[in-house]
């Protein structure tokens, strides 16, 4: 093989063939192994990387282009008491490969060590010697381009996140042929725009669609890892959802479409760890490269896991920072997202701070990524740092859902109540988390992929996670959930009503908030997976019916197109809310309230008022057994909203603001009726409203500019 450019890894076309650079620091030799069909049969044709600068192993092969599926066979030690775990016999993926030709098979031959059953189990001293090429996806060289993308660019203060599932979104939307449900060209649907459209939301941020693969562990169990997040290849578009045999311009065109529609997309990453798991775990690429160069270990040479998964990217190294840069840059400048959601984000890092942090340093220097939307789950399993990460980024929240759930419903199911001080500093963008950045470094949800549904939220108490086949052992335990008094599904209308004002409550809330708020894909709709707060193992066939068996599927993994009146009014709710939002709190949402007096209007741009229409007073903030709390919000000269918010067990009168606050009061929002037949109602400064319990009503405030 001839030299080829050290500075570009991975495989590049030219206009005569390819050059293949990777990087192994701890290597002795390295071989790439191109894989062609003759006479039916695969065929494998060996080249040594002969070429080198420092870590970089590089070579060019002349007549190489675009659609060669290859590989590489890395020779080094073997010596795993000392993290070195190298066995040119398995055949490993290129970590810049941007397409993968078939899938990962669980034999015992994708183990490095001598392995004797599909999960690993075997001597872990031992190096296996038997070819794994046969039972592992192939890199693929790729010649896709960066290309000019026309962008909604969004701010922060007017975004609406919707959380969703390649799959799960649209399989059951019959307005899309059959082929092509639950796939990216159906991301890119009419209907699945109109509907997100609708909902208000300007973000779609998909579950991990980079390629990924099950464990061995439950795929031995008969399940699949649904969700994603066990990253085969970091850049290359997992194929199993493409209508198409291209993934990438499938991906592309659909990006495109949601981009016409003013709807950004922003990918749920996964850099802190990867399918190859602990040390029982396959050898599929980064493991048989270079062990210790791409993940972390400690002074004994095991593996650091605080992601709970086996192993932990070293992503603080050099050239793993270069390495997930390049990745970001892709998804950007080729398939066209906007942002990023990180997994896991503390372990991305291993100083005390993300502030110190290596990888967050190049994010934030460099010149196309810190342009876009960066958003961090800032905990992992040994560290927890909500409020610790710099610009670009934002957060998620989780002291929002909490505030939310504790006030709607924990107090309710343990008998116990924490007041109202917790949920008014969250509704009013957590200034005591984000104070130096402002709320929208928040980003304000309730539910998420991971843990109850809003529907399961009202309507299990205990986790039912069963079909995961782990004795219910996994999954949160505390959800702040309550049942309403029958657990699971029930046709008690009472109970019925009670957990239809819940949902439209809570989701007011969410929406009227300071900060930035997130839905998830189906909590519109009352999507339910029958109690599963852990609903990662889904049926790995989506031409099974769940219905026909929900208690083996852990239920509704893909949304409901088809809506009863129940759903329809929970998706007009958000409808409504969306609006409400978009219309009076959107320029207003992007600096914190300060809760001054106004000299001139007399007027805060925030205030809190008790059930007698005065302003709190430290009684109030200091009772635990507040279930009320009235909100204003300024929204403008002319107007503001005022919220209603009864989490009791009774109906509760409040008493309106005096003449101070507002010339009159008009009801736009209703949880406790239905939404598309709520007819407004007005009201005059210091008269008197009823609240249902479980419910809160939201009134637009009109005043004279005097």
């Amino acid at each position: 093989m001839l030299p080829a450019d050290p500075r570009t890894l991975g495989a590049t076309v030219t206009e005569g063939g390819t050059n293949f650079a990777i990087w192994s620091n701890a290597a002795d030799a390295i071989e790439l192994c191109l894989f062609n069909e003759v006479n039916g049969k695969l065929v494998e044709t060996r080249f040594a990387l002969s070429h080198r600068n420092g870590p970089i192993w590089h070579g060019y092969l002349a007549g190489v282009r675009a659609g060669q599926r290859y590989g590489y066979r890395i020779y080094g030690p073997w010596q795993p008491e000392r993290g070195s775990r190298f066995n040119a016999a398995k055949l490993v993926i290129d970590p810049y490969a941007h397409k993968l030709d078939g899938t990962l098979q669980y034999v015992p031959e994708i183990y490095g060590h001598v392995a004797t059953d599909e999960i690993g189990n075997g001597d872990l001293t031992l190096r296996d010697n038997r070819d794994s090429a046969p039972f592992v996806p192939l890199s693929v060289v790729t010649d896709y381009q960066t290309r000019h993308i026309d962008r909604p660019l969004t701010s922060w203060a007017k975004t609406l996140i919707y959380e969703a599932h390649v799959q799960g979104l649209t399989a059951k939307n019959y307005e899309i042929p059959e082929n092509e449900r639950g796939t990216y060209k159906a991301l890119g649907h009419p209907s699945t725009i109109a509907h997100l459209k609708s909902l208000g939301v300007t973000a779609l941020e998909l579950l991990p669609i980079h390629t990924y693969a099950t464990e061995p562990v439950i795929w031995s169990r008969g399940r699949k890892n649904h969700w994603g997040y066990n990253a085969l290849a970091f850049s290359a578009p997992h194929a199993e959802y493409a209508a198409t045999s291209d993934p990438t311009t499938e991906l592309q065109v659909a990006v495109d479409q949601l981009h016409l529609a003013g709807i950004e997309v922003i990918l749920d990453v996964v850099y802190n760890h990867t399918a190859e798991g602990g040390i029982a775990g396959p050898t599929l690429s980064f493991k048989g490269i270079d062990n210790k160069g791409y993940y972390r270990h400690d002074d004994a040479d095991d593996y650091v896991d605080v992601t709970g998964c086996g192993n932990t990217f070293a992503a603080s190294n050099p050239q793993n920072v270069r390495f997930i840069v390049d990745s970001l840059r892709w998804w950007i400048e080729v398939i066209g997202v906007d942002g990023f959601r990180f997994d896991l984000a503390t372990a991305l890092y291993t100083s005390r701070s993300a502030f110190n942090s290596s990888l967050m340093s190049a994010i934030e220097s460099d010149s196309v990524l810190r342009n876009f939307k960066m958003i961090a789950e800032p905990w992992d399993i040994s560290r927890y740092s909500l409020g610790d990460f710099p610009h670009p980024f934002r957060e998620w929240n989780d002291a929002y859902r909490d505030a939310i759930r504790q006030f709607w419903l924990e107090d309710i199911a343990r008998g116990y109540g924490e007041g109202v001080a917790d949920i008014a500093s969250r509704i009013s963008g957590s200034s005591d988390i984000f104070y130096y950045r402002g709320p929208t470094s928040s980003i304000n949800f309730i539910t998420a992929h991971d843990g109850f549904t809003l529907n399961d939220l009202v309507s299990y108490t205990s986790k039912n996670n069963l079909a995961n086949q782990e004795e219910n052992r996994d999954g949160a335990s505390d959800n702040r959930s309550w049942n309403c008094g029958v657990e699971g599904p029930t046709e008690d209308p009472q109970i019925l009503a009670i957990r239809q004002s819940l949902k439209k409550s809570m989701l007011a809330t969410l929406l009227l908030s300071s900060g930035v708020p997130m839905l998830t894909m189906g909590d519109e709709v009352s999507r339910s997976q029958l109690g599963a707060n852990n609903a990662y193992s889904m049926p790995r066939d989506m031409s099974v019916n769940i219905a026909d068996s929900p208690e083996t599927f852990g239920g509704g993994w893909a949304m409901d197109w088809d809506l009863d009146p129940a759903q329809r009014d929970i998706r007009d709710a958000v409808e409504m809310l969306a609006s409400i939002r978009n219309t009076y709190l959107a320029d207003v949402a992007s600096e914190f309230f300060t809760g001054a007096l106004d000299q001139g209007t007399q007027r805060k741009d925030i205030a809190w008022f008790s059930l007698g229409g005065r302003e709190m007073s430290d009684s109030h903030w200091t009772d635990g057994e507040k279930r009320s709390l009235t909100v204003f919000i300024d929204a403008g000269s002319d107007r503001g909203l005022l919220l209603l918010l009864n989490s009791s067990t009774q109906t509760t009168t409040f008493t309106f603001p005096d003449s101070t606050w507002g010339d009159s009061f008009r009801s736009i929002f209703d949880a406790s009726h239905v939404t598309s037949e709520h007819e407004p109602a007005l009201a005059l400064p210091s008269s008197t409203v009823d609240v249902q319990a479980h419910s809160a009503q939201v009134w637009l405030v009109t005043r004279s500019t005097r």
